[in-house]
């Protein structure tokens, strides 16, 4: 009979504030010290280390297996406070699963106090440039002034300042941007209590015209989770027609807030 691995979802904290059934489609629980461990058990023939990096570059295999990944830990995460384990970890026994949770236990403790009665949502802000571009007047003093000398300017010096006002409005952008990113980051970070800064996107990754100026998390706590999403809407209204867009997801596994660290004490 082929060895099954163990493939760990989440850790719940114990007792389990549950009504849900956790032992079905594959799934089951151990409780290890003070925490219930959900996991299933998989094959070495398609989770095994040289067959997971192997089925890594199956695009279809990937995102089958790490949408089920998430949304196993999601529906968990409706009742329970829940620490996220990335999608393919896995451990080739219980004992080396149970040294695991022994020797960072005090870590996963400090981790759910920092989580407990919190999401972790996605914020990524986009501007049109081109849409900016045609409100830069309004929106910078020194392209108005531009702006105002073309118009009272011969044709001649004209054409020169219109040259200069145009290579001024590419860097203006980039400045106008970087202050709304920052804005937009410094009002969703009064509403949480921890927030990530993320790499931010190309074109060709997220599929859109426009460009990403800002992608981060934030840890909100629920009962704060529509202030937040209304501080969205408030700022799409305010900003939409200088070509800036708001995308808001969640809740999201608290992923860009766990840290666990070995206890100080482990052998």
């Amino acid at each position: 009979m082929e060895k099954s691995l163990i493939y760990v979802y989440c850790i719940l904290e114990s007792p389990a504030k549950s009504s849900k059934t956790i032992e079905f489609n594959g799934l089951n629980s151990m409780m290890i010290d003070d925490f219930q461990v959900v996991f299933k058990s998989v094959c070495l023939n398609e989770f095994s280390e040289e067959n997971f990096k192997r089925n890594l570059s199956d695009l279809l295999w990937i995102e089958t297996n790490a949408r089920e990944h998430v949304e196993v830990i999601k529906w968990l995460m409706e009742e329970n406070s829940v620490i996220p384990f990335k999608f393919g970890t896995i451990y080739y026994s219980e004992n080396t699963l149970r040294k695991f949770i022994e020797d960072y236990s005090d870590s996963l403790k400090e981790n759910f106090s920092e989580i407990s009665g919190k999401e972790e949502w996605a914020v990524k802000i986009y501007c049109d440039r081109k849409s900016l571009s045609e409100q830069i007047d309004e929106l910078s003093e020194e392209a108005a002034e531009l702006e105002k000398q073309i118009m009272a300017s011969s044709p001649g010096r004209g054409f020169l300042l219109k040259r200069k006002k145009n290579e001024f409005v590419e860097t203006e952008m980039t400045r106008i941007c970087n202050k709304f990113g920052q804005e937009y980051y410094d009002e969703f970070r009064k509403l949480s209590t921890a927030k990530y800064l993320n790499n931010l996107l190309p074109k060709d990754y997220t599929g859109r015209e426009d460009s990403m100026i800002l992608n981060a998390s934030f840890l909100v706590n629920k009962n704060m989770v529509n202030d937040f999403m209304n501080k969205g809407d408030i700022l799409m209204k305010r900003d939409s027609n200088s070509g800036f867009s708001i995308e808001i997801n969640g809740p999201w596994p608290a992923f860009s807030f766990i840290s666990i660290k070995e206890n100080s004490n482990a052998e």
